[in-house]
């Protein structure tokens, strides 16, 4: 919402034909019919006065040097706020120095790579909402994963990715496992787009965690053999099996500087049966909801003391839902 301006109207208009009109009526301004008006004067407005309030009559400017060469994808307009929903995921010390034997490797290829300063996966596009619908949009957004759970997935192949402007590429790591759950959550994050009409997810999504990013279209360079030897970084990487498997607790919403959390409900997940790969949960009722399966974590158990490690085998405890 622009700011009414406060000096500077125009000297033609409705007001100015008013105020004519004023002076020139009988009995305004304590003057008697017949008497010459007094002349109009305007005082001048003092410089610092002109410039408390820049960008007020014209659109902020729109930098794209101040954002590390980033284009935005729509114009900036007052009470117009970059809405986005994701799936966090806080990075550890071991993500990190995977990420560390990533990048650096990936900028002998492109020099100009910078890494993420946060990592999520999306279940939106950015879309625009007026300041006014945040708070019923994130309310909205709330009721639609109520029920959803946690769960877990896995992001462990190296991919390529453009924004659909072609302006920006990103190094990802594509989720291989936890698909269908992604697919849920962005089911009920359409629907809500839809209530608000704005853009819903992409069609065939690519569900991913973005590493580095840089600026312009640099497939050409990063695919291919650039691409391989990421991988195989990733494929030898130390514990890589078990790093690579994350588990998703939260959505959340970012519109413009404000973060909106909305935890899902809580559950173990434990594969107890390494030579079936059978998957077992447990929810805090105790109830029985499946997980999508994944590498075995047994050997995890072996570093728990005696009493939880009985916990955790008690087949009471357990159901298994494959």
């Amino acid at each position: 919402m622009s700011a009414a301006p406060l000096v500077g109207y125009s000297s033609s208009g409705s007001e100015d034909e008013a105020e004519t009109e004023a002076c020139a009526r009988p009995g305004v301004g304590g003057r008697h019919r017949g008497q010459s008006p007094l002349p109009s004067q305007r005082l001048p407005v003092p410089d610092s006065m002109l410039h408390m309030f820049p960008g007020t009559e014209e659109g902020p400017e729109d930098d794209s040097a101040k954002h590390g060469g980033r284009v935005r994808t729509f114009p900036h307009e007052r009470g117009n706020w970059a809405t986005h929903v994701y799936v966090p995921y806080e990075a550890g010390e071991d993500f990190l120095e995977l990420l560390d034997a990533l990048l650096p490797h990936a900028q002998t290829y492109v020099p100009r790579l910078v890494r993420m300063e946060a990592f999520h996966v999306s279940l939106s596009q950015s879309v625009v909402l007026r300041h006014h619908w945040i708070l019923p949009f994130v309310q909205a957004l709330k009721d639609r994963v109520a029920s959803f759970q946690r769960f877990c997935f896995t992001a462990n192949q190296v991919k390529i990715y453009t924004n659909q402007e072609k302006t920006r590429t990103f190094v990802g790591l594509e989720v291989t496992s936890g698909h269908a759950q992604f697919l849920d959550l962005v089911s009920e994050v359409d629907r809500v787009m839809e209530e608000f009409e704005l853009p819903t997810f992409y069609q065939d999504p690519s569900f991913h965690i973005s590493l580095a990013w840089c600026v312009g279209d640099a497939r050409l360079q990063l695919e291919g053999q650039c691409l391989r030897e990421l991988q195989a970084i990733v494929d030898e990487f130390e514990d890589s099996e078990i790093l690579l498997r994350v588990r998703a607790g939260q959505v959340r919403c970012k519109s413009g500087n404000k973060f909106f959390s909305m935890p899902l409900n809580s559950f173990w997940c434990c594969d107890l049966d390494p030579d079936r790969n059978h998957h077992w949960t447990l929810r805090r009722d105790k109830q029985a909801s499946q997980c999508t399966p994944g590498p075995s974590v047994s050997s995890l158990l072996a570093g728990l003391g005696t009493q939880w490690r009985a916990q955790f085998q008690n087949p009471a405890l357990w159901i298994n839902v494959h």
